[in-house]
């Protein structure tokens, strides 16, 4: 498959990081140091795990986005729990087709866009925090949706979604912005689910129970 990177995009150095994570990795990485100064073993083996766990759930690797035209890209690392036409609530009262992907503690969590277009609404709803893979996390769960116009005028919706260990949203995007596909845009922390609607006629590429990574899998194709 022919694909592009988004120079711009591109994370430098050997280890890229979301960076999101510098302050925690570095403040486990101090007490990893001042434990094993005071000869306190145990508490310094304990912060060195928590420490390369931190590097391991920020990692952020570059992605090779592809250039199909019309391709959707996933939003998100981790595995497809819904793929379905319904309607969209209030921020896309239509019909659209829904696919929701769950993010484990092992998936990378850095988010990236689906398909190009510009941001027109972004919403923030506190909530709950009930398992993210579970149905009701959509509608009941803290979660941040961003609404996006492409090309053409069609509506695109992209939702981060909290879930039970999970306690912080980011989003790193405004309204007016022009995204591209593959670009990253947000990062939820500690397990957590993305879900993206798009319109009705988009041709799904992925079923329930697929894996998929983040602006590389391909999980549908709009006409």
């Amino acid at each position: 498959m022919i694909g592009s990177v988004h120079r711009s995009q591109v994370r430098q150095g050997p280890f890229p990081l979301a960076r999101e994570g510098y302050a925690l990795i570095a403040t486990s990485a101090f007490a990893t140091a001042v434990f094993a100064i005071m000869g306190l073993s145990v508490p310094a083996v304990f912060s060195l795990m928590v420490t390369f766990f931190l590097g391991f759930f920020f990692r952020d690797p570059e992605r090779v986005i592809p250039n199909e035209n019309g391709v959707v890209v996933s939003p998100a690392d981790g595995r497809v729990v819904d793929v379905d036409i319904v309607q969209g609530g209030h921020f896309a009262p239509e019909k659209m087709l829904k696919i929701s992907i769950f993010m484990s503690l092992l998936n990378v969590h850095v988010n990236r866009i689906p398909f190009e277009g510009k941001v027109t609404e972004i919403f923030y709803h506190p909530g709950k925090f009930f398992p993210a893979n579970r149905d009701k996390a959509s509608a009941d769960n803290e979660r941040n949706v961003i609404c996006m116009e492409m090309d053409g005028g069609r509506k695109l919706v992209v939702v981060q979604i909290a879930g039970l260990i999970a306690r912080r949203i980011v989003c790193r995007v405004c309204k007016g912005d022009y995204l591209m596909r593959g670009e990253r845009f947000g990062i939820i922390c500690f397990g957590s689910r993305l879900d993206v609607y798009l319109p009705p006629d988009t041709r799904p590429a992925v079923v329930v129970g697929d894996k998929v990574r983040a602006g590389t899998s391909a999980i549908g194709y709009v006409t």
